[in-house]
């Protein structure tokens, strides 16, 4: 419906938010002074720069930078599914306290590995809000709540802080690239609603993120960070000015924590042997445990996250056999060879209890919704 113009020609402040399942939503934020002036006159409404509908002074439930920069292990959390397309909460509760358990301290929700860009946002913002209610005290939840619409990152962070999530995560604008002036005033609204990692992965996003860019944020009281998949001379960049950062790659991740600096990783790899990637980020320089999870890693990254990493937790049984499309199961070759790779490791450093086994191409249900 369009919006009438009102008395004396002044249009109300009013804030689109798109939403993933098509349509729009309007809110107009009332101005703080309604007194009328005259005939058909208004006085313009006293919205400060950093003015958000949604933004809360309450301290209750706030989290400190320093309680996220204090992070080592951060999971990328993956999602299951029913066969019906819904989550799979029992078995996504399951992997959390997993994750808890093997000394993860945050998690990432909806995030590349948990498939966030193929939920809608009330599927997206429930899943927060879930893992916030479940576990919100004893792991960070740091919610995925990018998006490449400045509008739609705005609107997914207020109602993912809204419902408790501790630190968001925003990735720059993908496909619809910006300026590096674009990407500053992007960031810049999103951070003042709560303390905000910033990820730079340029291979899916097909734009990097350039150090002045950050180097232009690091000032916020807000911005805690960055998840970084350049590499580990882009990570000493950002450690030698002080500011926080994880690899983004779990193959450079040991490297990229001991001799260059990082805070720490954010991993896929965690998903499955939670235990052996915190020892590789707490318990100094281990070249042997490095090597031996090589074998995994690159199993993990034979093809685009999330595909192998859906195919291995249904393979240990902690997940269904269900993939969202576009994602289809690993061959069968790679099957029998992620077996193997759990012999070699040792099946006791895996999450869940069943004993990994090759599925058949007609175990697997690939589901659209």
């Amino acid at each position: 419906m369009a919006h009438q113009m009102l008395p004396g020609a002044l249009r109300a402040n009013v804030l689109t938010n798109p939403t993933r399942a098509g349509g729009d939503r309007a809110a107009a934020a009332p101005p703080r002074s309604s007194a009328r002036i005259g005939r058909g006159k208004f006085p313009v409404a006293a919205i400060s720069d950093d003015y958000l509908p949604m933004r809360s002074t309450e301290a209750k439930n706030r989290t400190s930078k320093g309680d996220i920069t204090s992070l080592r292990l951060i999971t990328a959390v993956k999602t299951p599914y029913l066969p019906d397309g819904r989550f799979d909460l029992e078995a996504y509760d399951y992997s959390i306290n997993m994750q808890i358990e093997g000394g993860a301290e945050g998690v990432i929700v909806g995030g590349t590995t948990g498939e966030g860009h193929l939920m809608s946002w009330d599927e997206h913002i429930m899943l927060i809000g879930h893992t916030v209610n479940c576990f919100g005290t004893r792991i960070k939840v740091i919610g995925n709540t990018g998006s490449n619409s400045t509008g739609e990152a705005v609107h997914a962070t207020e109602q993912g802080f809204a419902v408790g999530m501790h630190a968001a995560l925003h990735i720059n604008p993908y496909y619809g690239k910006t300026s590096s002036e674009g990407m500053i005033a992007h960031f810049k609204a999103v951070l003042p609603m709560g303390p905000t990692i910033i990820y730079n992965v340029p291979s899916r996003t097909g734009q990097d993120i350039l150090p002045p860019v950050i180097e232009a944020l690091s000032g916020h009281p807000n911005m805690v960070g960055v998840k970084e998949c350049v590499g580990h001379e882009r990570i000493k960049c950002y450690t030698d000015k002080g500011i926080s950062v994880w690899s983004g790659n779990d193959d450079e991740c040991h490297d990229s924590r001991w001799k260059y600096g990082a805070t720490g990783v954010v991993s896929v790899t965690s998903n499955l042997v939670p235990g052996l990637v915190r020892s590789l980020m707490y318990e100094g320089e281990n070249a042997t445990l490095r090597e031996k999870l090589l074998p995994l890693i690159k199993w993990l990254f034979c093809e685009p996250n999330p595909i192998p990493i859906d195919t291995a937790l249904a393979q240990l049984g902690v997940a269904r056999p269900v993939l969202r499309l576009p994602y289809k199961a690993l061959p069968l070759e790679k099957r029998v060879e992620f077996v193997r790779i759990v012999e070699a490791i040792g099946r006791e450093h895996f999450i869940g209890k069943r004993e990994a086994r090759v599925l058949d191409d007609e175990d697997f249900i690939s589901i659209c919704r």
